[in-house]
C-alpha cells in the first residue's frame, strides 16, 4: 500500500512537472514560430507595396524610401542597405484564371522558372492568400496583371526555430529525468514515517488478533465446561453468539492484514476456477434455502486460472455470503462466470429491498455496512468486503459494485 502510494505520489509529481514544462515551452517556442511569419510577412508586405522588388539606395534616413504608412503597425521593421542582397525571394505574376503571366527568380538560386510555376499553381488550387509552402513564406497581392505571388526563403529562420525546439525538448527531457530522480530520492525520505507507521498499525492488527484469539479460546471451553455441568441457558448461549462474532472478526481483521502484505508471497498455482466456484457455491445452498432465497449459477465449465485457490475461494465465499445476508426474504442470488477475451469475470448479484447509488463508492471500505443502525441481525461486520478488494488486488485484478435499478446489487471480479 506504501510504495503504491509513492508511486502515485511520483506519478502525479512528474504529470504536474511535465505538464508545467510543456505549457513553457510551447508558448515559447510558438511565440518563436510567431516571430519568424512576422518577420517574413514584414518583408513581403514591403516587397508587395514596391511591386515585388526592393527599390534602389534602400537605407535607413532615406526619404525616399521610409517605411510606409502601412508598415507602422509593423514594430523594429529591419531596414538595412544589406537587406537587398540577403533576401532571397522570388515571385511569379497570375492571371485572374490561374495562367502564369511571368516568372521572376533573378534574387534565388534554388528555384528554377518551372519550379516556380508550380509553387504558384499550389498557391493557386489550395485558395490562400499568405501562409507557408515548404520553406517559403507566401503572400498574393491583386496587380495590374492578376495576382502576384511573392515567396520568401525562410529555410535559416525556420532551421533555427527547428534548432531551438530540439534543443527545448533535449533539454527539458533532461530536467525532467533529474527531478524523477530527485522526486524518487525525496520521496522515500518522506514516506519513511508513513510506511513505518502503517507497518506498526498492520503489526497491531496482527498482534492484538493473535492475543485476542488466546482468551476468546478460553471462554469457549469454559463455557462449555458451565454447559456440560449446568445445562445450556439464554445466557450461555448469548455468550457462545458473541464470542463466535468476536472471533470470527478477530480472523478477519488477521487475514485482511496479512493479504495488505505487499511482500507476503501467494501460493499461485493453476487450477480449474469452474469446479473451485461450483464446489463453494453448493455450500451455500442449504443456508440460502433456510432463508428462503433462491440461488442461480450460470458457470461456463473447465475455466483455468493461475492463483491461491484458498484466497480465491474465500474471496467466492464472502461474495455469496454477502449477497445472502443483505439480499430480502424470497430473494434472488445469481452467480456468473464467464470468460470475455483474456480476461475471467466472476459476478454476483443479488436482489435488495433499496441500496442508494451514493453508498455503492464505500462498499469496500473498511467496516462500512449500508445499515446505519448497524444491526447485528444479518451478522456482519462491514469488512468482508474490504477482503474481497485485497485478495482481487493480489491477484492483479479488479473489482467493482453497480447497481442500476436501487433494487439490486452487482459485484463484479475481473480476473
Amino acid at each position: 500500500m506504501i510504495k503504491k502510494l509513492q508511486q502515485r505520489f511520483i506519478l502525479i509529481s512528474m504529470l504536474s512537472i511535465l505538464l508545467v514544462l510543456t505549457i513553457i515551452m510551447g508558448t515559447i517556442n510558438i511565440l518563436n514560430f510567431q516571430k519568424v511569419a512576422a518577420d517574413a510577412d514584414q518583408l513581403l508586405y514591403f516587397l508587395s507595396i514596391n511591386n515585388g522588388a526592393f527599390p534602389k539606395d534602400i537605407r535607413p534616413g532615406n526619404p525616399k524610401h521610409r517605411i510606409p504608412p502601412e508598415l507602422q503597425r509593423f514594430k523594429n521593421f529591419p531596414m538595412s542597405p544589406e537587406m537587398p542582397y540577403e533576401t532571397r525571394y522570388f515571385s511569379v505574376v497570375l492571371e485572374t484564371d490561374g495562367t502564369v503571366h511571368s516568372v521572376n527568380t533573378g534574387k534565388i538560386a534554388a528555384i528554377d522558372d518551372d519550379e516556380a510555376s508550380d509553387y504558384a499553381a499550389k498557391i493557386w488550387d489550395l485558395g490562400r492568400t499568405s501562409g507557408f509552402l515548404s520553406q517559403y513564406r507566401y503572400r498574393m497581392d491583386p496587380c495590374p496583371e492578376g495576382f502576384r505571388l511573392l515567396f520568401l526563403d525562410c529555410g535559416r529562420s525556420l532551421d533555427t526555430f527547428r534548432s531551438f525546439l530540439m534543443t527545448s525538448i533535449l533539454c527539458s527531457l533532461l530536467g525532467l529525468c533529474s527531478v524523477w530522480i530527485l522526486v524518487i530520492f525525496f520521496s522515500r525520505i518522506v514516506m519513511k514515517p508513513v510506511a513505518e507507521s502503517y507497518e506498526k498499525q498492520r503489526q497491531f492488527i496482527t498482534d492484538a488478533g493473535h492475543e485476542i484469539k488466546t482468551p476468546l479460546t478460553i471462554i469457549h471451553s469454559n463455557l462449555e465446561i458451565l454447559e456440560m455441568e449446568y445445562g445450556e441457558t439464554e445466557w450461555s448461549r448469548g455468550i457462545q453468539k458473541q464470542t463466535k462474532r468476536l472471533s470470527d472478526l478477530t480472523n478477519n481483521l488477521i487475514y485482511l492484514s496479512r493479504m495488505e502484505e505487499s511482500e507476503r508471497p501467494l501460493q499461485k498455482i493453476t487450477f480449474s476456477l469452474s469446479d473451485l466456484v461450483q464446489e463453494t457455491v453448493q455450500s451455500f445452498h442449504a443456508p440460502a434455502a433456510a432463508q428462503h432465497k433462491l440461488i442461480s449459477t450460470k458457470i461456463v465449465p473447465m475455466l483455468d486460472f493461475h492463483g491461491d485457490p484458498a484466497s480465491i475461494q474465500q474471496l467466492v465465499c464472502l461474495l455469496l455470503d454477502n449477497a445472502i445476508k443483505y439480499s430480502p426474504p424470497q430473494g434472488l442470488i445469481e452467480i456468473a462466470l464467464e470468460k470475455r477475451g483474456k480476461n475471467i469475470y466472476l459476478m454476483v448479484s443479488n436482489t435488495a429491498e433499496h441500496i442508494s447509488k451514493e453508498t455503492i463508492p464505500h462498499l469496500f471500505d473498511r467496516f462500512y455496512r449500508t445499515d446505519a443502525s448497524r444491526n447485528s441481525e444479518t451478522g456482519g461486520y462491514g469488512i468482508g468486503l474490504s477482503i474481497a478488494l485485497a485478495v482481487t488486488k493480489a491477484h492483479k485484478g479488479k473489482i467493482f459494485a453497480e447497481s442500476k435499478d436501487e433494487k439490486s446489487l452487482t459485484i463484479t471480479v475481473i480476473l
